[in-house]
């Protein structure tokens, strides 16, 4: 099972968006620009193509997982830009000859992929200034707050202390700032932008986000979800009385450029 199958409905109508200063770091990269081509890699349901419709006048998403790839087609399908879907991995995503990017997005992404792999390649499908922006805030499991930390060992109650990754696996995770992997490579001109974000979550949008997640997807539970589900509600309504699911995070956005 891949780490996200099941997962795809909750995904596009239970993950945050992508802030508005963000969108705007990435629209100066295009300015001015007659033509703007953007490559969204791991795109899931289109949530960064969707920010940047205004701002881009082609869209090429790449998507492992046939059911984001879905959403995301649905969700673009009104935008008046050129969307091109690819159904295929960061690491296997292969383009005409002639095409460059002038603006690589990914988005709570790049973690699963194999990073040096996926810059080497985009060295030959990049315009000369494109600019390459690896973006995420972390998620509901590493915040800490009263009400994630109490959510956070209620999961592991039922599915292990390790962070799952899908069926059978755990996650691993990398220890490496992303603006290092990124000074490494070609795009090695590096800025980054720290985003503050505050957000009310509700009781069912929380429990719509772990559906979303690999860590917390229903299918991890079994025949246990239902149980599972009742008892994070309660948890979660607990803390809504007592003072609201309030989430402080921090979207980071590390922009590369060739030096």
């Amino acid at each position: 099972m891949n780490q996200f199958d099941t997962t795809a409905p909750f995904y596009a109508a239970y993950r945050p968006g992508i802030p508005r200063e963000a969108v705007e770091l990435l629209a100066q990269r295009v300015a001015g620009k007659l033509h703007r081509t953007l490559l969204d890699l791991g795109s899931g349901t289109g949530q960064v193509p969707l920010a940047l419709a205004g701002k881009v006048t082609e869209v090429d998403i790449v998507e492992q997982d046939a059911g984001m790839l879905g959403e995301a087609d649905r969700a673009l399908a009104e935008l008046p830009v050129t969307v091109r879907l690819h159904n295929t991995s960061a690491e296997e995503f292969t383009p005409p000859a002639s095409y460059r990017a002038d603006l690589v997005t990914v988005c709570r992404a790049f973690h699963w992929m194999d990073q040096d792999v996926v810059l080497s390649r985009l060295e030959g499908m990049t315009a000369q200034d494109a600019t390459i922006a690896v973006m995420g805030d972390g998620s509901l499991w590493t915040a800490r707050t009263a009400w994630t930390d109490a959510l956070r060992a209620l999961i592991q109650e039922y599915l292990g202390e390790d962070r799952r990754a899908g069926a059978g696996k755990t996650y691993s995770a990398h220890n490496r700032p992303y603006s290092e992997i990124l000074a490494e490579s070609a795009f090695g001109q590096v800025e980054e932008h720290t985003i503050a974000v505050e957000r009310e979550w509700s009781t069912d949008t929380v429990i719509g986000y772990l559906y979303s997640t690999s860590f917390a997807a229903r299918p991890l539970f079994g025949e246990r979800v239902e149980d599972f589900e009742r008892r994070a509600r309660a948890l979660l309504d607990e803390h809504t009385a007592a003072g609201g699911l309030i989430e402080h995070a921090s979207f980071q956005v590390v922009l590369g450029r060739r030096s």
